[in-house]
């Protein structure tokens, strides 16, 4: 089966389904470094007595539709598939615990032409499975290299986000685990890539990479504790580029720009290797 424009644009994607509890949340904020060295620093995110939800937890809710791709009706190559970009709309902080309810659909495909491949724009809304209310929305810019000359729009694409030529306003270091994809798996990104080092060389790495919304994850409470003073329910936006994997066990530093209006840039190094992760990094947050 080809890759074609229209059958994509309208593909049914089933719709997804999860409960989750607090201990879920606490899963969650560990997963992504949360407690690591200091647990009193972090105690709001993991202790159920006074829990707060970081809002990119959103990201691993509800997803059972994402399988749909690996369809060999799409058309869609896996071998040249890659996640390029994610953005998060929060439209309400996440209660720590509830039945929510996802819808899938895809927002859009831009064509680069048969060489470059195509952008496609992958929607999941989380809503409250009860009221009905709509709580997030992330958008996740899959970069389809083998499927380009679809016959979508060729411009209309987002604009990564520049990052400011001064100096960072803050810098944080976090360091992760070396167990830290193991854990991050259990919110439940079971992709062999990031356990398995025979999978992991066969993708040409020499062991298992860490997820790229666990890095994601980390920037997230890096921006919430410098510019939200580490109160999750005040962000509203989280986007981000990335750029290169993690390994488990590296030092991931978030430079962030505070741009004194509600919004802040950001973009994440290894420490270690000296390499840009996460880039063009966007946020927004309900000033103080």
């Amino acid at each position: 089966m080809g890759f074609e424009y229209e059958k994509i644009k309208n593909w049914p994607i089933p719709e997804g389904h999860q409960d989750y509890s607090a201990n879920d949340c606490i899963l969650y904020a560990l997963s992504v470094g949360a407690g690591a060295g200091d647990p009193a620093a972090d105690l709001n995110l993991i202790y159920e007595k006074k829990l707060e939800v970081l809002p990119t937890m959103a990201v691993t809710m509800a997803s059972q539709g994402t399988m749909w791709v690996a369809d060999p009706k799409t058309g869609i190559d896996l071998s040249k598939l890659l996640h390029g970009e994610q953005y998060l709309t929060i439209h309400k902080p996440l209660p720590s615990e509830a039945k929510v309810k996802s819808r899938s659909y895809v927002q859009e495909i831009y064509d680069k032409g048969v060489e470059k491949g195509s952008v496609m724009m992958l929607a999941r809304e989380i809503s409250d499975a009860d009221s009905g209310e709509l709580l997030a929305t992330c958008t996740s810019a899959v970069f389809l290299r083998g499927n380009g000359g679809c016959g979508g729009p060729t411009s209309g694409q987002p604009v990564p986000q520049p990052i400011p030529e001064r100096a960072p306003d803050v810098v944080i270091d976090s360091i992760s685990r070396e167990e830290q994809a193991a854990l991050y798996r259990l919110t439940g990104d079971t992709n062999p890539l990031h356990i398995d080092p025979k999978f992991a060389a066969m993708g040409g790495f020499p062991k298992p990479i860490l997820h790229g919304l666990c890095t994601y994850g980390f920037a997230a409470r890096a921006v919430i504790s410098a510019v939200c003073d580490g109160n999750p329910a005040r962000l509203r936006k989280f986007n981000l580029r990335f750029a290169s994997p993690v390994f488990p066990g590296e030092t991931l530093r978030t430079e962030i720009w505070n741009e004194g209006d509600g919004t802040a840039a950001f973009r994440t190094f290894v420490v270690e290797r000296e390499l840009l992760v996460l880039n063009n990094g966007y946020a927004e947050f309900d000033p103080a």
